[in-house]
């Protein structure tokens, strides 16, 4: 009984340990990545599970190098540039940043209100997008920043449907060990261009200016104003990874699914979330299909408020204006009203011509632009001592760091090329 309790106190504690690790991790699986992940299994069946294993190390080393930056000098991403940079670099990071996360926002609130529909189909679409818009205005703005770091942590444990949903469908175990470990490359304008939609949804700058900035809330929070040691860097890393390693593992089941039981199905294109839920209908069974569609609405509620929150740092850091999601709304008026007008106009943009689909190909590309130029510079902060200290990168950091930067750069010239000629 003792050895049980035990066992159970040291899970309860390693749980209120996880933090702004846990739900960056879980947001980088929004419905947009999702409905990018389910088009990569369909169309390629498992030829790009080896993506996960690859994408993991370095995604990680980017969200710590922003997390550390937030401990260490107590400002966000934004803030940090603004101190140590040319203002232009601030002021061209603003604008490819904004429209390419509302354009986010509106895919997710889209995909949201497409599955609530599938499964209330008397409902309109639109009823669901505006009542997920309006819900989590609410939450954001009405609860405080424990209260709102305690829901998304939470929420996240919906993520665990991705992990049963392919074991309900027979599967060759050998061909997915195979396809896991033996890259495979396909040397064609549709392979190469869903490899790079995958790379832009896994390293997504907006998850940089979140890492940094809610490691600052939460050293807030705590009344963490110390010096920052190894065992705090320790503590923050392990929290990077753990985040880091189920959102690897969703988007590995996710393409595992939709790579065996749609893929084998003869179902070769899927554009969005609620047409890879549907698909599983017929061949895995209601389970496989009722767990997929919740899903998403649950990795919408926790990506949304990330989306919108890292706007508004950006925003509010860029004009020096009082910020927070510890603050109440008559405290950070300007903070809130950027995160209700990011949400508005990402709600807007199903009602003015622009398609989900529209809204991931531009985003991919504004993303794809700035993620380089944001990694060279993360680099850059991490590697100088008169911003870090004794903090700076280590090697393996820097040589993952590094990698990062060589293959983003790579992936946004293909995405470049891919898109205009």
């Amino acid at each position: 009984m003792t050895k049980k309790k035990t066992i159970t106190n040291k899970i309860i504690s390693s749980w209120k340990k996880l933090g702004p690790g846990l739900v960056t991790g879980a947001s980088d699986d929004d419905p947009s990545g999702i409905a990018t992940y389910s088009q990569a299994g369909a169309a390629f069946g498992l030829a790009t599970l080896w993506t996960a294993i690859i994408a993991f190390p370095l995604m990680a080393s980017i969200q710590q190098m922003c997390a550390r930056i937030g401990l260490v000098t107590s400002q966000g991403l934004t803030g940090t540039l603004k101190k140590h940079y040319p203002k232009p670099i601030l002021y061209l990071m603003l604008l490819f940043s904004f429209p390419a996360i509302v354009m986010n926002i509106g895919a997710d609130i889209a995909g949201m209100g497409a599955v609530g529909n599938m499964l209330f189909p008397s409902v309109d679409a639109n009823f669901f997008s505006v009542l997920f818009t309006i819900i989590l205005l609410g939450l954001i703005i009405f609860l405080p920043y424990q209260k709102i770091a305690s829901v998304l942590k939470y929420l996240c444990i919906v993520m665990l449907v991705y992990f049963i949903v392919p074991f309900l469908y027979k599967q060759d175990f050998k061909n997915i060990i195979k396809a896991t470990v033996i890259p495979t490359i396909k040397f064609n304008k549709d392979f190469i261009a869903i490899i790079v939609g995958i790379l832009g949804t896994t390293i997504s700058p907006y998850l940089f200016f979140w890492q940094a900035s809610v490691e600052v809330e939460e050293m807030k929070n705590k009344k963490r104003h110390l010096v920052v040691n190894k065992k705090i860097i320790h503590e923050i890393n392990q929290d990077v990874d753990f985040g880091m390693t189920v959102s690897g593992f969703v988007m590995y089941f996710i393409i595992l699914t939709t790579g065996t039981v749609l893929y084998n199905g003869g179902i070769h294109q899927i554009d969005t979330v609620e047409q890879a839920a549907m698909a599983l209908k017929p061949l895995a069974g209601n389970l496989a299909y009722l767990l997929f569609a919740v899903g998403v609405i649950g990795t919408g509620l926790i990506a949304i408020p990330v989306l919108s929150g890292s706007i508004s740092y950006i925003i509010t850091e860029t004009f020096g204006w009082e910020q927070g999601l510890d603050k109440k709304f008559h405290e950070a008026k300007a903070f809130y009203i950027v995160i209700a007008v990011s949400l508005l106009l990402g709600l807007s943009l199903n009602y003015i011509g622009i398609s989900p689909i529209q809204s991931l190909i531009y985003t991919a590309i504004l993303y794809g632009l700035t993620a380089p130029v944001l990694i060279a510079i993360i680099l850059h902060i991490s590697n100088n001592k008169k911003i870090m200290g004794e903090n700076v990168n280590g090697r393996l950091t820097n040589v993952l760091g590094f990698l990062a930067l060589i293959i983003m750069t790579v992936a946004a010239i293909a995405l470049i090329y891919l898109q205009f000629f």
